[in-house]
């Protein structure tokens, strides 16, 4: 199972450490934070313990209204718990007592100046990203018009002279070589680089060029959410290429089943542009659209 240090959070969202200093090396493995409030009341069916305890201006505010012991009594039945952390929201100041328990359990308490929804809308979408199951695979990855690509074929096949073609048509490129494929939901798969080869383009005969430096901040982004794989493979004499519409063929990365196109390779091949149009033609075909269909619906207009 993934996980991320509550050090780790601290760094990322610059946090300032109230209480449990001494254990920042506490494991946070659940995606998604939580806010405590139905515990407060003392309601604890479901209650997720593994997440990050998240406490806004409500949660403070009824602690608030409670009597010394009542506080001592409702705090410390969620402090038995051990969650990972708690995070308190929007500056706030009236929390001696909260620092009291923290530091007697050893449970990180911090604090951020941000409001509540923005802060969970942040945290949320970091620990989805961060705690989401990974693999590595060979290959390029790049932006055609909005639409994530991963290009794959044989070592030496062409994938980042390709994706340096696609650049320079103002596409934009995420990774070369390794790619790091992110499962976010059981149909969304990100793909990123693996931060060492961020920026980086490896081209046989000219060598490592950075993307950025050459071509601007515009010619490259983090991550794409990956819809199409495209397998690029050479030239085969007796395969049939010429077919009104594409048998749909598809590949599975960590459960996630991706549309599969191969394009076969041939000196003066336009390999970008036709990348350029099997992505417009999988948002055409998102929009309800299929050139086939409109093709053959004329042909049988034309017979009756």
């Amino acid at each position: 199972m993934k996980s991320i240090t509550v050090q780790r959070l601290t760094e990322t969202f610059q946090l300032e450490v109230l209480a449990g200093a001494d254990r920042l090396d506490r494991a946070i493995t659940r995606p998604r934070t939580h806010r405590p409030g139905l515990e407060f009341v003392g309601y604890f069916d479901f209650f997720p313990m593994e997440r990050v305890q998240v406490l806004g201006r409500k949660e403070i505010t009824y602690l608030l209204t409670l009597s010394i012991e009542e506080r001592k009594l409702h705090i410390g039945n969620i402090v038995k718990y051990q969650p990972p952390c708690f995070i308190v929201t929007s500056g706030q100041q009236e929390i001696p007592y909260l620092t009291l328990f923290c530091d007697q359990e050893g449970i990180p308490l911090l604090r951020t100046s941000e409001t509540t929804t923005e802060f969970i809308a942040k945290l949320d979408n970091y620990l989805v990203k961060a705690l989401a199951p990974e693999l590595s695979i060979h290959g390029v990855c790049v932006n055609v018009s909005g639409i994530g690509i991963l290009l794959r074929g044989k070592s030496g096949i062409g994938k980042s002279e390709t994706a340096h073609t696609l650049i320079r048509r103002g596409h934009r490129f995420v990774a070369d070589d390794i790619v790091v494929l992110k499962k976010l939901g059981p149909s969304t798969l990100l793909g990123t680089h693996n931060e060492t080869t961020r920026e980086f383009l490896a081209l046989r005969s000219v060598g490592l060029i950075n993307v950025v430096r050459q071509y601007g901040r515009r010619a490259f982004q983090d991550e794409t959410r990956i819809v199409l794989d495209i397998e690029l493979s050479p030239w085969k004499e007796d395969a049939l290429n010429n077919e009104l519409e594409v048998v749909p063929q598809f590949t599975e990365y960590l459960g996630v089943q991706i549309p599969h196109l191969e394009i076969q390779l041939q000196p003066g091949r336009d390999v970008a542009g036709l990348i350029e149009a099997a992505a417009n033609n999988w948002y055409l075909k998102q929009l309800g659209y299929s050139a086939a269909e409109e093709f053959m619906q004329r042909i049988e207009s034309k017979l009756q």
